[in-house]
């Protein structure tokens, strides 16, 4: 059989927890307590983070291009750094796409609320998921579950992402000011029993994250996944026919969906 690559966007086996980073939302808002001991969590950095994330869960539509960096540590002992670019478009209420391009693919994703649908451009060749609900958290904790991937970064678009990115904290404080992309940013860093992970937020009435990178504490190496989030649009005029998906005549559906050893999505040629 075949085997063939299908690579996914803001998809890496690091993760701020340990579940998944779409769990189900706690409904946590900027006044409930904190899950963690507010001994060790600095105040600031509590605020910086709550006051994006709500502004972020606020948004009933945006777009925002990215780019990541994701390294994996071979049996040789060398890190070895994958990076790639894309685009993500989301609806709260309708759906999203996704696109993402790399050294091994030119992937789109999308989901229209009902389906999750995947199409490899380079080899002309798709899968398609049901999700369980219209939601983008079910359609992504859906695809974590089918593929065997968790979604770093994808917590970014959750409908809760305060909580689900200060699940299982121990530590947080503010480190800084800091320069993303030519932008003032606050730089906040956070600790949980197995990662250690970074956001910067930019200041100012849009106060969106430009930087997230989550660091594996236990793994040979401390290898990194690194987000750098860019040309923020927080009212996209956005057409419904986008989060649909028509795979084009000639092209092959794919099953048996599973992750690889470098967090790549991976399919099998069908039969």
């Amino acid at each position: 059989m075949n085997r063939t690559k299908l690579s996914s966007s803001l998809v890496s086996r690091l993760q701020p927890s340990g579940r998944s980073l779409l769990a189900a939302s706690v409904g946590l808002a900027l006044s409930c307590a904190p899950a963690w001991s507010e001994n060790a969590i600095d105040k600031d950095a509590n605020e910086i983070l709550a006051a994006s994330m709500t502004y972020l869960k606020g948004l009933k539509t945006f777009s925002v291009d990215y780019d990541t960096d994701h390294e994996i540590v071979d049996k040789a002992g060398q890190k070895i750094q994958y990076s790639a670019s894309g685009s993500l478009t989301a609806s709260r209420g309708g759906g999203f796409r996704m696109t993402r391009k790399g050294p091994y693919a030119d992937v789109e994703v999308t989901f229209d609320g009902k389906v999750i649908s995947l199409y490899g451009k380079a080899i002309n060749a798709f899968a398609q998921i049901d999700s369980p609900g219209p939601s983008i958290d079910e359609a992504v904790e859906e695809f974590r579950v089918s593929t065997g991937l968790d979604a770093a970064g994808a917590d970014l678009m959750s409908s809760d992402p305060y909580s689900v990115l200060t699940e299982g904290a121990t530590e947080g404080k503010l480190v800084g000011e800091a320069v993303i992309g030519g932008e003032i940013c606050d730089h906040l860093a956070f600790r949980t029993e197995d990662v250690d992970w970074q956001i910067w937020i930019r200041k100012g009435d849009q106060p969106l994250p430009l930087k997230y990178v989550i660091t594996t504490k236990w793994v040979t190496g401390a290898p990194q996944y690194a987000l750098r989030l860019s040309n923020w649009n927080v009212a996209p005029k956005i057409d419904a026919k986008l989060f649909s998906f028509t795979p084009p005549a000639d092209a092959k559906k794919l099953e048996n969906i599973y992750s690889d050893e470098i967090g790549e999505l991976s399919l099998e040629d069908a039969k």
